[in-house]
């Protein structure tokens, strides 16, 4: 059974969340990959193939996914690359597996194809293309503009000869001792700005996440103020109200909230009047504390109430009367 943290992995790999993905594993580091889930029993692995997305696949390798792992046809994810280098041409997919699993490509799945047919399918102008093309330079172009460290950390390891020339040049004349001194330093700078890159990038989903919650907020409590508007204008000021004759209950008392308490049915109320505006505040309050006063209310609906609500009914409006009152009183 698939696990919760695997889960999360499976999210962020069908999400393409590179960065989440990463610090995810981080934190994880001997978190099980190899596992599969779904009809086709494939690995995130066999995922990140069938979605193209060959950042999340070579990070995948770098924490230990196995690319021999076959799913229910017995498809290795080489497979899965190897027919996408069919219908786009020989893209990065298949680079990074084969470097990592060399025998993978001559692994037979239960049709018996293997990923070297299916790339010897390929049309020749699809290999003249490729040979023109440097899938490690379109991978570091994909990645660099989101995050560079990020791609020499998941890049580097698959294909020293495709480094940087001065780089390499430095490397050799430094000698080993050179490079891990080097590898040392260069580690907690990298660490310490993926950090800085994956606080910014939560900071901003996070203050996104609260602007959208604020929308919907207001969506809603101008909803109520509609609708409770609405209701009072068909119970007390409609000719096309209720008939004398038809009793209303308790539900069908316009209440601003109708399960709520006192002061969240004078917030419904009064909701997008300015208290700062003095002059247009207290007149809203009066007309509310005339509509909701006890007398008025019995005057205009006393002889409709359901006899069995009567008595809830009349002390909810007194207590909304004696609420609106308390809150004038504040204002002078």
């Amino acid at each position: 059974m698939v696990k919760r943290k695997q889960r999360r992995v499976l999210r962020y790999v069908e999400e393409g969340s590179l960065m989440k993905l990463k610090s995810f594993l981080r934190k994880h580091k001997d978190l099980e990959l190899n596992f599969t889930q779904g009809k086709k029993h494939r690995s995130p692995l066999h995922i990140a193939c069938s979605h193209g997305d060959d950042a999340v696949l070579r990070l995948l390798l770098k924490h230990g996914a196995d690319p021999l792992q076959t799913d229910r046809n017995g498809d290795t994810p080489l497979h899965l690359a190897a027919k996408r280098a069919l219908k786009h041409a020989y893209d990065d997919l298949v680079v990074p597996l084969r470097k990592n699993c060399p025998e993978a490509v001559d692994m037979s799945n239960k049709a018996g194809v293997t990923p070297d047919d299916l790339l010897q399918w390929m049309k020749p102008e699809q290999v003249i293309n490729e040979s023109c093309v440097d899938p490690e330079q379109q991978w570091r172009e994909k990645l660099l503009g989101e995050c560079q460290d990020e791609f020499f950390e998941t890049f580097g390891q698959y294909d020293g000869k495709l480094e940087h020339s001065q780089r390499a040049k430095e490397q050799r004349e430094a000698g080993s001792s050179g490079q891990e001194r080097s590898k040392r330093r260069k580690e907690p700078e990298e660490d310490e700005r993926s950090r800085r890159e994956l606080r910014a990038s939560l900071e901003r989903e996070h203050e996104e996440y609260l602007q959208r919650a604020a929308r919907k907020e207001e969506e809603t409590r101008l909803g109520r103020k509609r609708r409770y508007e609405e209701r009072c204008a068909a119970t007390f000021h409609s000719s096309s109200s209720k008939a004398p004759e038809e009793l209303l209950g308790y539900d069908d008392i316009p209440w601003p909230a109708p399960r709520g308490s006192l002061e969240e049915m004078v917030g419904v109320m009064l909701h997008g009047a300015d208290r700062f505006d003095s002059t247009v505040f207290r007149k809203l309050l009066r007309r509310q504390q005339a509509l909701w006063h006890p007398d008025k209310f019995v005057q205009r609906c006393g002889g409709r109430l359901l006899e069995s609500d009567r008595q809830k009914i009349l002390d909810t409006v007194t207590g909304l009367s004696q609420e609106l009152n308390r809150l004038a009183q504040t204002l002078r």
